[in-house]
């Protein structure tokens, strides 16, 4: 299959932040726009809503000046192992050592990453990309690093928010980046059992493209689907937003095939459900690029549903929307997505909306009016949730009736089928925002966290107050601090923060700053019950509170497991825990 993703990334990726190089947000004649058209904004249209709520915010104008970053022109000198290097060539393996294919392979998309390449601060990075075609050629690339003592880094969309596919900056080995775009086949489908098996590398939006032509999806809709890869999915134990339907990652995959340094680790059977000792797929997901390479993927499929169909409900509050959520996981009726906005999220919403003439604002202003003066809504204070029904016709029905029926015994009123789309689709487009907010002198990014109901609404105020605390202890006055439920289950949910300020002229380091203030919201988080990710994974920038997280001896376990599967380091990601390269094996082995 011809990948989404071109082997030149930059031909298509945007270098030096999120997304598509033809889809962006820009200042054009004085005036805010987005341009392309593979979204739902509409291209090189003046968004004078959201010129004025940066205003508002960031006390932003589109007429600040700002310098747009440059593709660097010299890189550092790769460091090439001799006999690797040319085995390499021998075998005619697809390689690259040109400068640009290292350089965009060297990071993910961290605030830090994308600050570290727009100043072209990365001191280390790749010194050989690969492609391999399939699993042989990985098997082969392992076993030849294993041998020449090379460091490898496994690839996919590179859309990591965890730091985990960033280059050790202090890595003296060569450094050999395993890019899997290539490895994206449909290998077989079983049309009777509803399975099918694919290479890692594959696209999200390929996979569910090449499905789709059976009548069939997997289902799994991270948001960044267009970009990230399965393979990514497995490393990092992903979620997706209609898990509800059709499950996080660890319930859809039946089967994992993961290459190391001893050789291929596979459960040898794939049926539905097995009992022989421990699930070794489970050890595969979430392992971050830190144990092998994962090549082939054995997943559940489902038919395509009949009906889909948005909806949305606004709430008086967040806490009553939360509360609404709480029945819905109760009653066990949830859609394949139901996702609630706290008030500053709703009004960032409303502010990407378009100017479409005086009806449309006549409109909007009637819609605003009949929630403030007629319902009695504080329009400051409202949340606002978006849904997604998938499923048949008259499934789709009883879930909607149950759902709105539920709402309104929470002040939830059905707010239509258009907001819920627009709110729905909106996602794809924020992480663009991101870098309009960098170029004006802004650090943005989101963090994310899981906690039980009973600890919701709290960890939510613990944490706003905590980075309002921070904020002005630090002088700054221009600052978002928003949040959103994004995934629901029987004993709790996912909770989304987005924060984001503008520094002072004074500020000498503001990512350090950011990441000053997002550890003590992190802090807060787990002090508050919540967990250290709920799907981003932990990565080089979580790694401090991983053994708060699954205790010393779990800590222990997995340095084991890692002395078992790659004894010389090869895949020396640092990766969930900080300084897994210094481990003392022999203290290890004595405790077990």
């Amino acid at each position: 299959m011809k990948s989404s993703i071109p082997k030149r990334r930059q031909e298509l990726i945007n270098w030096s932040g999120w997304g598509y190089r033809d889809s962006k947000f820009y200042v054009k004649n004085r005036k805010l726009v987005f341009s392309g058209s593979r979204y739902s904004i509409k291209n090189d249209i003046a968004l004078t809503r959201f010129e004025r709520w940066n205003k508002k915010v960031f006390n932003l104008t589109p007429n600040d000046p700002f310098e747009k970053p440059k593709l660097p022109t010299t890189f550092p000198e790769p460091i090439l192992n001799e006999t690797f290097y040319n085995t390499i060539k021998d075998i005619k393996m697809d390689y690259s050592v040109d400068g640009e294919d290292r350089f965009i392979r060297c990071h993910g998309q961290t605030i830090h990453d994308i600050y570290n390449i727009r100043t072209n601060n990365f001191k280390r990075i790749p010194d050989l990309i690969l492609w391999p075609k399939c699993h042989d050629d990985v098997v082969k690339i392992v076993k030849l690093a294993d041998e020449n003592n090379v460091m490898l880094i496994p690839f996919g969309g590179g859309t990591s928010v965890s730091g985990s596919i960033t280059c050790p900056q202090d890595e003296e080995r060569s450094i050999v980046v395993i890019d899997t775009s290539q490895m994206n086949r449909l290998l077989w489908l079983d049309k009777e059992n509803l399975v099918a098996c694919f290479e890692s590398g594959i696209v999200g939006q390929d996979l569910e493209r090449t499905l789709k032509d059976e009548g069939l999806t997997m289902g799994h809709e991270p948001d960044s689907i267009e970009f990230s890869t399965l393979g990514g999915w497995i490393a990092t134990r992903a979620s997706g937003m209609k898990k509800n339907v059709y499950g996080n990652i660890e319930d859809i995959v039946i089967r994992v095939k993961m290459v190391t340094c001893k050789g291929v680790l596979e459960r040898n059977i794939s049926a539905p459900r097995v009992s022989c000792g421990p699930d070794f797929n489970q050890l595969i997901l979430g392992s971050e690029g830190t144990l092998g390479v994962v090549t082939e993927v054995i997943v559940k499929v489902r038919p395509l549903p009949a009906v889909k169909k948005y909806g949305s409900i606004v709430f008086p509050n967040f806490e009553m929307g939360v509360r609404c959520l709480r029945e819905i996981a109760k009653k066990r009726c949830q859609p394949a997505s139901i996702r609630l906005m706290d008030n500053e999220q709703f009004h960032f919403g409303q502010s990407l909306k378009v100017d479409n003439g005086l009806v449309s604002k006549f409109v909007d202003s009637l819609k605003m009016f009949l929630l403030s003066k007629v319902k009695g809504y504080d329009l400051m204070k409202i949340s606002v949730a978006t849904l997604l029904f998938e499923g048949d016709k008259e499934e789709v029905e009883k879930q909607e009736k149950l759902i709105y029926e539920i709402a309104d015994r929470y002040s939830g009123l059905k707010a239509g089928e258009t907001n819920g789309q627009k709110g729905y689709l909106l996602t794809f487009v924020i992480a663009y925002i991101r870098d309009l907010g960098v170029n004006f002198g802004m650090i943005a990014e989101s963090f994310e966290t899981s906690v039980a109901w009973s600890k919701c609404e709290l960890l939510y105020k613990n944490v706003i107050n905590c980075v309002h605390a921070q904020c002005k202890k630090h002088g700054i006055v221009y600052y978002l601090i928003s949040c959103r439920i994004t995934q629901i289950y029987d004993v709790g949910a996912c909770v989304y923060f987005y924060f984001g300020f503008r520094w002072n002229s004074d500020c000498i380091d503001p990512i350090g700053l950011y990441e000053e203030i997002e550890n003590k919201a992190r802090d807060e988080i787990l002090a508050s019950g919540g967990s250290i990710s709920h799907h981003h994974g932990i990565g080089k920038i979580r790694a401090k509170w991983y053994e708060q997280s699954v205790s010393t001896i779990g800590v222990n376990l997995y340095k084991t497991i890692k002395q078992e599967l790659d004894p010389k380091n090869i895949f020396a990601l640092k990766n969930l825990h900080k300084e897994e390269d210094k481990i003392n094996f022999k203290k290890l082995k004595a405790k077990f």
